[in-house]
């Protein structure tokens, strides 16, 4: 069965990719590569284009006989969109509306959709239900929460069958070191302070150390990228396999602070890593963590491999791959290694 993985070449597209393949499905993977990597599409047919020309996709779909879509593509920046809310609404609201357009021309009913839980805004309730009132405070929220209703109002009219699956923080890579985590510019927390580490930037911030929680920094909760691939897999299998239309969260139901992440990529390297504290971001509510029973009675589904070490041994492992690494980095990873993978880290210091 041939699948179309829009944004194929991303993060999340491209681990999701490497399981269909290896479940037996053929992921075709179209990307513009704006933010994608060519190098990423391993495990299928690769198209370059853009979700913006409906010809393409009509004809895309088509002529590989597609029969479900996961759709991956779109922007995905809380600060950004901030910024820059033409590009959102533009790139992830209106060009998910031309896929939709195609797959009604096409007579193709199953899509899973990359949701998030920016749609629910600032929670009134932690950990957060699929039921929670959804009041997005960016731009990029609000895009995403749109395509969630645009969803639904086309399986009412079109017969269309979907899955939103609501993202909590990606982070990890593929623990065989095939893909990872590269973007540029690097935004997310994690390789961005095992960037700081290998000293490929000066420090990574802290955005706003005066939150109401432990320890001033905002919470997060990190799911293996790894986990969400197998998501999207059992989503796929269990829509096809005629499980009704539903949003699903997917996260582990435990945060992470700022500081806690940041002296986890210490544990997993051995070194440490320059911070520097500065203001709150716009549309950063203090704790995002997910009630993920739903995904879990639905899709049978379980988050194997999130436990923030084994995240960040796997994002280490990837990035220090493509890196140069430091004399620094070398010594502390031999201090590391001598001491069992307890060292110090003032080994590194």
């Amino acid at each position: 069965m041939q699948i179309l993985v829009t944004g194929g070449a991303g993060y999340i597209g491209s681990h999701t990719a490497k399981l269909l393949a290896r479940a037996g499905y053929e992921p075709i993977a179209l990307d513009n590569l704006s933010t994608g990597h060519r190098w990423a599409v391993q495990w299928g047919p690769f198209v370059q284009g853009d979700l913006a020309d409906f010809n393409l996709l009509r004809d895309m779909i088509r002529d590989y006989d597609i029969q479900a879509i996961i759709h991956f593509a779109g922007n995905a920046y809380v600060g950004e969109s901030m910024g820059n809310p033409r590009k959102y609404f533009h790139n992830n609201v209106v060009n998910t509306l031309n896929l939709l357009d195609a797959m009604v021309d096409t007579r193709v009913k199953h899509i899973i959709f990359s949701s998030t839980c920016a749609t629910y805004g600032v929670p009134q309730e932690v950990p957060i239900p699929e039921h929670h009132p959804q009041s997005p405070v960016s731009p990029y929220g609000e895009s995403k929460l749109f395509v969630e209703r645009m969803l639904n109002w086309y399986a009412q009219s079109y017969e269309l069958r979907w899955m939103a699956l609501r993202y909590f923080n990606a982070a990890g890579a593929d623990p065989a070191g095939e893909i990872g985590e590269d973007h540029d510019p690097e935004p997310h927390l994690i390789p961005r302070a095992i960037k700081a580490e290998l000293g490929e930037i000066p420090f990574v911030e802290i955005y706003g150390s005066d939150y109401p929680t432990p320890d001033g920094t905002a919470i997060r909760d990190y799911i293996h990228v790894t986990d969400l691939a197998e998501a999207h897999y059992l989503a796929l299998a269990n829509m096809l396999d005629g499980v009704q239309s539903a949003a699903l969260n997917l996260g582990t139901g435990k945060g992470h602070s700022v500081r806690e992440v940041i002296a986890a990529v210490e544990r997993a390297s051995g070194c440490h890593v320059p911070v520097r504290e500065v203001e709150r971001r716009a549309g950063d509510p203090p704790c995002l963590v997910a009630d993920g029973r739903k995904a879990k009675e639905l899709l049978g589904w379980q988050p194997r491999h999130s436990s923030l070490d084994e995240i960040m041994e796997t994002a280490w492992q990837w990035h220090v791959s493509q890196s140069h690494v430091s004399p620094r980095v070398r010594t502390a990873q031999a201090n590391l290694e001598a001491h069992g993978g307890a060292s110090p880290r003032a080994a590194a210091d």
